[in-house]
Formats: C-alpha cells, sequence, structure tokens
C-alpha cells in the first residue's frame, strides 16, 4: 500500500465527505473519487458507499482502512524515532484543536513554533471539543486543545480561564435580560458550552429569552451582535477589539464570574517526541499555561 494511499484512505473515513476529503488533500474531487475506484478495483472489493448524504464506509472498508491507520501510525512513529536519535526536532506533529481555540488563539503560537522549527511536518484538525477529545482518546493526534473540563488520564495543563461576556450595542446591565425583547444571537458550539450558558441563564432568570437567532459560526454570531441585530454570549478571548460595543461580564446570582477554561493535553508517551514536547514549550513560553496544571 503507498503512503498516498494511506493518507487518501484515513482522510476520506474521518470527512465521510468528497469534498471535504479533497480539499484536506489539496486534490481535485473528480481525481479523488477516480482514485479511490482504482483502489477499490485493486482490493476487489467496495470500502464505500457513497450517497447524497456523504460516504458510509463498509465492513471490508473498515478492515482496509485499519490496516491503513496501523501503517501510517508505525511509519509515523519510526520517523520520529530515527529523526529524535539524530537531535533535530522535525516529523510530524498532529494537533487536534477546539475550532474558537483555532480561531483566536493557535495562529499566534503556530506562527512562532513553525519559525523555530520549520522541519516539523504539521497536521491540524479543528473542530467542536467533544470531536477533538475523541481524536485523542483514539490516539490520533499528539496534542489537544480542548474547552471545558475534559476527563482525561494522561498529561493536562490549564492554558487560561476565559471569562464570558454580555455583548450588545444597546443593553448596560444583566438585569436589562428580564424584559428586553432583543433577540439572543447564538453560536452552534460543543453541547457543554450550551449547558453552561442555559444553567446560568436558569439561575438567573425564571424565563427563557424573548427570541432567538442560531447561527453556524461564532465569528458570524460575533458580527452579528457587534452590528446590532441582538445580544450575544462570547468568551473574552474573542472580543478584544470590540471596543465599540457593551462587554458585561456574566455573573451568577452569588457573584461568581462565569468562566471556561481552556487545556492542553498529550501523554507522558507523546512528549518524548521532541516535536511534541517542543510545541508544549512553545505554548508555556507565549504564557499560555498555568502554574496549575495536572499530570496524572
Amino acid at each position: 500500500m503507498q503512503v498516498s494511499e494511506m493518507e487518501m484512505l484515513i482522510t476520506l473515513s474521518e470527512e465521510l465527505n468528497m469534498r471535504r476529503a479533497a480539499e484536506r488533500l489539496f486534490v481535485s474531487q473528480p481525481a479523488l473519487s477516480q482514485r479511490l475506484v482504482a483502489i477499490e478495483r485493486r482490493w476487489a472489493t467496495k470500502l464505500f458507499i457513497r450517497s447524497s448524504r456523504g460516504l458510509s464506509i463498509t465492513p471490508q472498508g473498515e478492515k482496509v482502512i485499519g490496516l491503513a491507520k496501523e501503517m501510517n501510525r508505525k511509519e509515523l512513529e519510526l520517523k520520529s524515532e530515527l529523526t529524535a536519535e539524530e537531535g533535530a526536532v522535525y516529523g510530524t506533529l498532529r494537533i487536534a484543536v477546539a475550532s474558537i481555540m483555532g480561531q483566536y488563539w493557535l495562529p499566534r503560537v503556530l506562527k512562532r513554533f513553525v519559525e523555530r522549527y520549520p522541519h516539523v511536518r504539521i497536521q491540524l484538525v479543528t473542530g467542536w471539543s467533544s470531536e477533538m477529545m475523541r481524536h485523542m482518546l483514539e490516539e490520533h493526534f499528539h496534542i489537544g486543545i480542548i474547552r471545558g473540563n475534559p476527563d482525561w488520564k494522561g498529561v493536562k495543563e490549564r492554558l487560561f480561564s476565559d471569562p464570558l461576556y454580555l455583548v450588545d450595542s444597546e443593553l448596560t446591565s444583566l438585569e436589562q435580560l428580564r424584559k428586553t425583547e432583543r433577540p439572543f444571537i447564538q453560536f452552534k458550539s460543543d453541547s457543554t458550552y450550551y449547558q453552561e450558558i442555559l444553567e446560568w441563564w436558569q439561575d438567573r432568570f425564571s424565563s427563557p429569552p424573548a427570541r432567538t437567532l442560531v447561527v453556524d459560526q461564532i465569528e458570524t454570531c460575533k458580527q452579528m451582535a457587534l452590528h446590532g441585530i441582538g445580544f450575544a454570549i462570547l468568551p473574552e478571548s474573542t472580543i478584544h477589539e470590540a471596543n465599540e460595543v457593551m462587554q458585561i461580564p456574566l455573573k451568577t446570582s452569588s457573584g461568581k464570574i462565569l468562566k471556561r477554561d481552556t487545556w492542553i493535553l498529550s501523554t507522558e508517551s507523546m512528549l518524548e517526541l521532541k516535536q511534541v514536547q517542543a510545541f508544549w514549550d512553545i505554548v508555556k513560553e507565549e504564557g499560555g499555561s498555568q502554574s496549575d496544571g495536572i499530570r496524572n
């Protein structure tokens, strides 16, 4: 099995969508489809079922993809071991990052890392924290940047606590939420984030918001709030430059400021890889990691 075949099958199994897989692999969708047909012909079996909803992995496909993942893992481990012996920092660094952090925090850290270690190959995936946690539990990635309070048995350090703010162009206090007819603009997010907001609202108010608008991205939510369409609840890390609107910290009925933690996760064995430890150190140099790190 060629390396390109391994990467292609693994990417298809992760995306289950030809268009998104083609974008990740930097090939055209027709070329990817033709390559998949050729691979299935060589294996003499269907690996994926195509439908209008995307791709589904067949039982035979699960076995072939499992082989591809195992070969890819062994190859990457061997490359990392060989390069570690030479003392240089290169190889592959696989990072799973919560979407918000990928948009507002990671670019600065990653820029510093690639400038210092230009020979390290970065593999990056972003998404909801629950999805990134699944990647880490399945040992697909070296490092995870996760929001909330992940249940992790490996190396785990808090990067920072992100206060949550009511963002609006008109409202000047939390108490005004009791009577306002302005819509609450929400973005689709990890279930734990939504639950935290819901519990805060129920703690403070006896009735739900008068109106709600739901958008798919946090940046869309932010822009709608900045343009006066309604109010939003956003993490501090996303609104540093939003000075033209009111930013009111969310407080519980007891006066406690509501915050959402961000964690960096890895394992002792992963941190033995020089490129993984190097990234971990860069994060600490950036001042993101707090001193109450936990090594279970």
